[in-house]
């Protein structure tokens, strides 16, 4: 039980592990893993607090109805699974701003925070539009073998390494 306590996990076994997990949920539920439809869901979910229960008369959450779902369940297993990982490991720290984004930007909590809501909200509506997020076509649709999961996950590695070149070389 040693390598719960480490910083960095080796990339084989979180592949291989993420792999598995992939296979149990086509097993279980005969669905592809993702976190984007549990966002959706989400998404409906805090909208239904303010707006009750006429949120699932739109057509999107008829599609996408917002439940608390296995996926919604994925996504806060996620955040435990980090966070315990972080303090298992002694990582863990409250970190607004990343020393990188300081040396380059400067110390505003406000302006990092501000273009991770701005980044969140683009990525957000590709994932949507592009019918599914990094890891539901970047893990579930690769491993299908489906030619527009490929394309996309190119695309999705293509798109990050050109925005960071952005951010951090020309506007840096």
């Amino acid at each position: 039980m040693e390598f719960l306590t480490a910083v960095r996990w080796s990339p084989y076994a979180v592949g291989v592990g993420i792999g598995v997990l992939s296979w149990f949920t086509f097993l279980i539920s005969k669905t592809p893993i993702g976190c984007s439809t549990g966002l959706s869901q989400m998404s409906g979910m805090t909208e239904m607090l303010f707006r009750g229960r006429a949120v699932e008369q739109k057509e999107y959450y008829q599609q996408f109805r917002p439940v608390v779902s296995w996926e919604v369940m994925l996504l806060l297993g996620i955040v435990i699974g980090s966070a315990s990982s972080a303090l298992l490991s002694g990582d863990f720290q409250w970190q607004w701003v990343s020393p990188l984004w300081e040396s380059t930007f400067g110390a505003s909590a406000v302006l990092r925070v501000a273009v991770a809501l701005l980044g969140g909200i683009v990525i957000g509506f590709g994932a949507r539009w592009a019918g599914g997020c990094t890891s539901g076509h970047g893990i579930s649709g690769t491993l299908q073998l489906d030619a527009a999961s490929w394309l996309s996950a190119i695309f999705f590695f293509a798109g990050g390494i050109a925005a960071a070149n952005v951010i951090f070389r020309v506007l840096g």
